[in-house]
This record gives C-alpha cells, structure tokens and sequence, in this order.
C-alpha cells in the first residue's frame, strides 16, 4: 500500500483518539442573539411579571376564603409497560418514576429527584404546594387499555380553586398535564403558578448510582432555535423564554414542555436539609411558570404542560414534537466559521435508525450491526473492486517503477513526472486502493458516534453468557461475552478477533512500494488492536466483519484473476521514443 494508504489509515485512528477529546462535549452556553430580548434574572421570592395581563396584581394576599381542610397524603401508582410511577396527592408531585428499559431503573427518587408537584406562589410567601383529592386510586394501563387519567382537585385556601388532570399512555413516556384555576373568592385576584424539578448538584455517595445517568448532569433548553447546555454546578439563577427546559445525563431526560403562551422557563439553586446531616443538600431546580391574569370573582384560566421522563432515543423525543430531540448532542466537524458547523447527526441519525429497523426484525443489535455491514460492503462493493484492480495493476507495474526510482534517485521531480506517465499510460489509479477505506471512514465514525450517544445501545447484549464469578482472578464480575454493545469487551477477545482479521487481510494485499513500508504496515493491525481494547464492542464488532467480508471479496477476486490472461504492460511515451 502507498504512502496515501497509510496517511488515510493514520487519519482515521487519529480521528477516533481526538473525538472524545474535542467533539463529544456539551456545547457550550450561548447568548441570546443579537435583537432578542436578555434573559431577565429572578430574585428569590419575587413574582416575574405576566406576558400580558389585563389588571394589577395584588400585591398582598386576599384574606383566607375559607378553612380548606387539607386531606392526608396519598399515593396512587400508574403501571405501564413502559414504567411505573407513584404520584401523591401533595401538590401532584411525582415521587417514584422506575424505567421498565432493560431491567428495572428508578430515573425519580422520592426525596431526591423528582417532580415537585404544583404550587401557587403569591408576593411575600414561598410557593406551597397545593393539597390535592386525587382519583381513581391505581392506574394500570395495557395494550387493551392503552391510556388513562388521573384527576387532581384542590384549593390554595385564599378562594383559588386547582383542578389538574395527568394524562398517561402505555406507549410513551409522556405525561399530559392540563391545569384549570378557578376563582372561588369575592374578590379579584392573582397568583403564580409553579410547576418544578429537581436533582442533586452531587449524587449521595451512600446512595451509588443504580444505573449508568441515573443522576443529571446539565440543564438543557431550547430557546431561539438553539440548545443551551449547563453543567448542574454551573447553574445560575435566570429566567428565560424557550420551547422546553429539562435536566438531562448522557442518556435519559427530565423535561417540562409549556404548551402556549405566557410560560417562562427558569432554573435556579437551592438547599435542603438533609436528616442527620449538618451540612445542607445542594439541589438544582428547574421550573416552567406562569403568572395568572387577574382573575375576577369566578373566572377561570387554563393551561398545559407535557412532561417527559425517560431514555434520550430520537424518535420517541422527535415524536414528541417539540424539538426535544435536540437535546441529544451528537459533536460535529468544526469547519470554517463562513461554513458553520458539519453536525455529526446527519450521519449518526440514519445509520442509527437503519440499526433500528434490523433491531426490530432480528431483536437483537449485534445482529442488526452485523446485517449493516453486510449491507455497506455490497454497497461498496464496486469500489472494492475497483481499488482490488487498480492494486494489482499497480503490482504488475512495481518493476518498472523500481527501475525508475533507481535511474533517477537523483532527481526525485523527474522520478515523479515518469512515475506519473507510467500510471497514465497504463491507465492505473495510485490512489485507488485508498478509495474504499476513505469512503468508509465517515460510516465508522456516524457509527462510534451512535454508539456513544444513543442510549439504544446502553446494556444491549450479543452473545451475552452472564457474569463471572466474582471469586476468579482477573476477570472476576464480569460480563461474559458481549453483554453491552456501548461498552468495551471485557475478555478483550473480539480486539484480538479484529487484529488478526486486519493481520490476514494486510498478508493478502499485494505488495507495493518499498519492501520495507510493506512490513511497517504489518505492524497497522497492532496498532490497531491496541486502539480498539476500550472502544464500544459493537464498533470493534463491525470492523472485524468488514475485514472477514473484505478477505472474502480478495478471495473472490484471486479466483476470477487466475482464469483471466495476463495484459501486457504499455511503455511509457519516453520509453517508445528512446526504442
């Protein structure tokens, strides 16, 4: 293989040791365009002003309407196939919230993360959750019963009047929460409604984590078009516009969606007192709010919100409809700033939705990973085969090219031009061997980046036998063999499988060049396997396949070429001129 051959080769591992470091990472926080409004800050306890409201709003509380006794807590469970949560009737607040997604995995902890239910916040008093009746007493919801309700009823004490209604689905992981607030007193008056989420700026070390991104690490929001990421300990109080915000890990997301107008995003910070513990616990919240009209005795207003609480799979969030699969940062090639950026998501999203169409006939992904081989070495197969000829012709040529370079190792300019005209007159391609490797380069790499990024993958097993004893020396607790396709092998035997396909594959091509950079790129598929140790198991999986495929096609080809003649080899111009 020439020089370009080994330049290309190079380039991709030198791609694939960099991505982590300069691509995959949140993006960072941007301003608000030039000509849009700033985000305004919020004090603690203070009321952000309604979009628009038709009267002045009280600046104190009306007196108490009436004693509103407030019910005993209660807690209803909703079973899907999807998940099972546990709602209390303190405010509506959603206190458990376990993924049914490939074991049991509690994305809301009670006390810790989680929703904190609606509250009703009024000038000079913290927000207070409304008490709640709530109906039916359990929720189990199935194929045959694909949808249900809950519905909340309450009061606030000074004559607001709070229905909620919380809409679930078997299918999905959405909740439709619709809110009607009716004024029940004598008097005309307003409030802020507040509907929060929350997690720990740090995970409770005694607690552990039970499943890779169970704790959020950023808050992310849509806001002009363009996603705004945050670490948790970087949040500073603000309140702004936007589409959605929520409270996201590498794979799974909290997200609270307003539904019309009049909603503000806002995220701030706060302690909680932890039992036990002198020091108090750092929370992150989010929060989507609304300042209600002045609301004249029996008036009502209403208002939505969708929640979403579960994995960061695209087509469940872009079912959504609300941009919300934005929130999966895929990395992109940086190019020129005239040029923008090259998202990695144009490739990573079909290769990745491919996957899943096979997933969804084989029910397996490394079944599915191995059918998208299959499928990108027919496709390229003509340039296979194109660069499998120009590699012999080249071979035929090496001679005459040997005898080059030692008649004019002097005068490396006239070497070059008579090189060249050797390649033209015998119409062969120096850099048709590199052809298939470069073309694949930019699918090897959508796909590291899908396996990276896409919680379809996270614990997805192949050929998984269970765990090791956690007694047996060296591997001792560990998965055996291919129990998750985004993570590395642990018996590191599908590396070694690679290295040695890469090792046939590179004895099999013929021979080109100096002899001595023919054994340097004997020593690629050591590199290579080294490289490949800590690389998802499913990548390290399709780069075995293609070079199993690709011995074939070699294979294959030798075949066809024993029962084809030998060409003759034209001389070059100056060759015929001198005869």
């Amino acid at each position: 293989m020439e020089k370009r051959a080994i330049i290309a080769a190079m380039l991709m591992a030198g791609l694939l040791m960099v991505y982590q470091f300069m691509f995959v990472k949140p993006e960072p926080q941007q301003t608000a365009p030039p000509g849009k409004k700033a985000e305004a800050p919020v004090s603690p306890g203070s009321n952000p002003p309604a979009a628009s409201t038709p009267g002045p709003v009280p600046a104190t509380s009306p007196p108490p309407a009436k004693e509103i006794p407030r019910p005993p807590e209660r807690m209803v469970v909703v079973d899907t196939p999807l998940y099972r949560a546990e709602v209390g009737s303190n405010g509506g607040e959603i206190k458990t919230w376990v993924l049914r997604y490939r074991g049991e995995k509690p994305l809301v902890v009670a006390g810790l993360t989680g929703s904190e239910g609606l509250e009703v916040g009024r000038a000079g008093a913290p927000p207070q959750p409304v008490a709640f009746s709530i109906e039916p007493q359990a929720l189990k919801l199935t194929k045959e019963n694909p949808a249900g309700t809950l519905t909340l009823a309450g009061g606030d004490g000074f004559g607001l009047e709070v229905k909620e209604t919380l809409g679930f689905h078997a299918d999905s992981y959405v909740v439709e929460q619709s809110i009607k607030v009716e004024n029940r007193h004598s008097v005309a008056q307003s409030a802020e409604i507040i509907l929060p989420w929350r997690a720990p700026v740090e995970w409770p070390k005694e607690l552990g984590e039970k499943f890779q991104g169970q704790h959020p690490i950023r808050t992310v929001r849509l806001a002009g078009g363009s996603v705004i990421r945050e670490d948790v300990h970087s949040v500073a109080e603000r309140r702004a516009e936007g589409a959605w915000i929520a409270l996201e890990s590498e794979w799974y997301l909290a997200a609270l969606i307003p539904q019309g107008s009049g909603w503000h995003l806002s995220e701030r910070k706060i302690s909680q007192n932890v039992p036990g513990q002198a020091k108090p616990r750092e929370l992150v919240q989010i929060e989507v709010r609304t300042t209600l009209p002045v609301l004249e005795p029996g008036q009502a207003w209403e208002g939505k919100v969708t929640i979403y609480v579960g994995p960061k799979e695209h087509a469940r969030l872009k079912g959504v409809g609300a941009g919300l699969e934005k929130s999966i940062y895929f990395g992109g090639f940086p190019l020129p700033q005239s040029y923008g950026g090259l998202p990695m998501e144009w490739l990573a999203v079909p290769i990745m939705a491919l996957i899943n169409i096979f997933h969804a006939y084989s029910g397996n992904y490394g079944v599915a990973i191995i059918l998208l081989t299959i499928i990108t070495k027919v496709l390229f197969f003509p340039l296979t085969l194109k660069s499998m000829t120009s590699m012999k012709a080249m071979q035929t040529l090496q001679p005459q090219i040997n005898a080059l370079r030692s008649k004019y190792k002097s005068d490396p300019q006239r070497l070059q031009r008579e090189t060249m005209e050797l390649y033209r007159a015998n119409k062969v391609n120096p850099l048709g061997g590199c052809l298939p490797m470069v073309v694949q380069i930019p699918i090897f790499y959508a796909l590291y980046v899908a396996l990276s990024v896409s919680v379809e993958m996270q614990n997805a097993p192949f050929i998984c036998f269970g765990r090791l004893p956690k007694w047996m020396p060296l591997l001792g607790g560990q998965d055996l063999w291919i129990c998750d396709l985004a993570a590395y092998d642990p018996t590191y035997i599908l590396p070694l499988l690679m290295g040695a396909s890469m090792f046939v594959q590179q004895k099999m091509q013929p021979v080109m060049g100096d002899p001595r950079q023919a054994k340097m790129m004997l020593f690629m598929p050591v590199l290579f396997t080294f490289m490949f140790l800590n690389l998802p198991s499913g990548l390290v999986l399709y780069w075995t396949l293609s070079n199993v495929f690709q011995i074939a096609q070699q294979k294959y080809m030798e075949r066809g070429a024993k029962n084809q003649k030998p060409t003759a080899q034209k001389p070059t111009a100056r060759a015929l001129k001198k005869a």
